[in-house]
């Protein structure tokens, strides 16, 4: 064999063990929101942790824009995502059966791997619409988002138990996170009801566009939602953190929570909690909802689907469990 005949035998065998690598590696989607929301950087933050890892886990993630909340869900239960981030009452309510998953059934197969950060609803109104309270969307148009998203299960919850339907509004409307800032700034909604991890970006690019208050959600009615809804809790949006709103705002809400199926290989969810969990520093400083995050509160706040394997594997091993 000739000099050429050597270099080009090694070439092919270099060629095909990189071929080999690549064919060995998994890909996985993890499901978040529209991109001006929290979800969208909270997948991007996992993923980019996960693929540091690529050479020892084999799994290449990437991160998809979605509906939300109930559309991830419906899509782990379909097969056609991997891991979704969703809010903790959407998690309760597709464990049960319930509210937007009525029709779809109880889907008892879902599973968690942890909880992220609290979402609180941003009520968000012009200035100039005379919106200070709950009651006075009444005669509005609101936007209460669209089908399928956390954000329209946190509208119907509040409107149900503060006397409110959508034949109040003089416009109910069913638009996206991503556009909801532009059509308040735009005039052509006077309120929003919102929730995300603080601080996100549809609030931000709202109060700083144009002149946007968050309204108080607290009293009685609000009272009474906690009590019967575990899923929430109360919450405040500190004084200052948004343009134009200096005092700090009683609210309420969820969980961020990241789940799969229980379909899902351990490995995988092992791999996914590893990365997060070995590198939980640099994960915090991803975005400043996460600055606050305590690793052993995530294991079992808002988790109402049973934990994966995969991961209670790691958080025994961690002695968390």
């Amino acid at each position: 064999m000739n000099l050429n005949s050597i270099h080009i035998a090694a070439f092919s065998i270099s060629l095909g063990l990189a071929f080999s690598a690549h064919a060995q590696e998994r890909f996985i989607t993890i499901g978040t929101g529209g991109v001006t929301g929290v979800y969208y950087p909270t997948g991007s933050a996992i993923c980019r942790l996960v693929n540091n890892s690529t050479a020892d886990n084999g799994l290449r993630c990437s991160v998809a824009a979605t509906g939300g909340s109930v559309y991830n869900t419906r899509t782990i239960r379909k097969g056609e995502l991997d891991f979704g981030v969703i809010q903790s009452d959407v998690q309760a309510a597709a464990i049960a059966g319930t509210g937007a998953f009525v029709e779809d059934g109880a889907y008892p197969d879902l599973r968690a791997l942890f909880s992220i950060h609290p979402e609180p609803i941003h009520l968000m109104a012009r200035a100039d619409s005379g919106i200070k309270t709950v009651a006075d969307l009444a005669g509005h148009r609101v936007n209460i988002g669209n089908p399928g998203s956390g954000q329209r299960e946190l509208a119907d919850t509040l409107m149900r138990y503060t006397h409110l339907s959508t034949k109040d509004f003089s416009l109910a409307a069913e638009i996206t996170s991503a556009e909801q800032s532009s059509a308040l700034c735009d005039g052509n909604i006077d309120a929003a009801v919102w929730a995300a991890g603080l601080p996100n970006g549809s609030t931000r690019e709202a109060t700083s566009t144009c002149d946007i208050k968050l309204i108080p959600l607290d009293g009685p009615d609000i009272d009474r939602l906690l009590a019967d809804n575990p899923a929430y809790a109360p919450a405040t949006i500190p004084g200052g953190m948004y343009s134009g709103n200096p005092d700090d705002v009683p609210s309420w809400g969820p969980r961020a929570t990241l789940v799969t199926s229980a379909q899902t290989p351990d490995d995988e969810v092992y791999a996914v909690v590893k990365a997060v969990f070995d590198n939980f520093e640099n994960f915090k400083r991803l975005h400043p909802a996460f600055a606050n995050l305590n690793e052993k509160q995530m294991i079992t706040s808002g988790l109402t689907a049973k934990l994966h394997p995969g991961a209670v594997r790691y958080y025994k091993e961690r002695g968390w469990m």
